[in-house]
């Protein structure tokens, strides 16, 4: 059984922690998270370490708790260092570009998709001759970086026989064999 509640999280150098209300806000240089704790857990700072502890031993209790202690660590290393997704075109023809905050897709379609992005993530193409196009999605938020990149991917998710579409980097297809005559 997993003990991931239990484990202290250490806040990092130029990161803020604040509890109120059941709310916890970490603020750093890279932007400000807020998150609700659920009811039965319980959060204590003390000299750069954050603790949780849960009321009870109920099997709903114990999955509150190691899930808090998730968010909470994720939002400290998002605020800090940051989060990067990268998705990677695999198909003739299948090209990416960014304009702003706007992602143009062309991935087979009749038309390009057209994508408005949040402010809070940072896109950037990399088409080299040659290579197949990157797209980099970079935020503080874990949770609407990997929304995002799922998103992407949802328009032209990868297909099993020649493995077209849009993947993430260093994802394994599992690849089917074709017709065999």
């Amino acid at each position: 059984m997993s003990r991931i509640g239990k484990n202290p999280v250490s806040i990092s150098q130029g990161v803020d922690v604040n509890v109120k209300d059941n709310v916890v806000i970490v603020k750093g240089k890279l932007g400000e998270l807020t998150q609700t704790i659920s009811d039965g857990i319980s959060i204590k700072i003390e000299d750069g370490i954050i603790t949780l502890d849960r009321a009870s031993e109920s099997k709903d209790h114990k999955a509150q708790h190691g899930l808090m202690r998730a968010l909470i660590s994720n939002m400290i290393e998002g605020v800090s260092k940051g989060w990067t997704k990268e998705l990677e075109l695999v198909g003739v023809g299948y090209r990416a570009s960014n304009q702003g905050q706007k992602l143009d897709l062309a991935l087979g379609f009749s038309h390009n998709i057209v994508l408005e992005l949040a402010p809070e993530v940072k896109v950037e193409t990399v088409s080299e001759k040659g290579k197949n196009p990157i797209i980099k999605l970079t935020s503080f938020d874990k949770q609407l970086v990997g929304q995002v990149a799922a998103k992407i991917r949802s328009f032209r998710a990868p297909e099993p026989y020649k493995g077209k579409g849009v993947k993430f980097v260093g994802e394994l297809l599992r690849r089917k064999a074709g017709k065999s005559a």
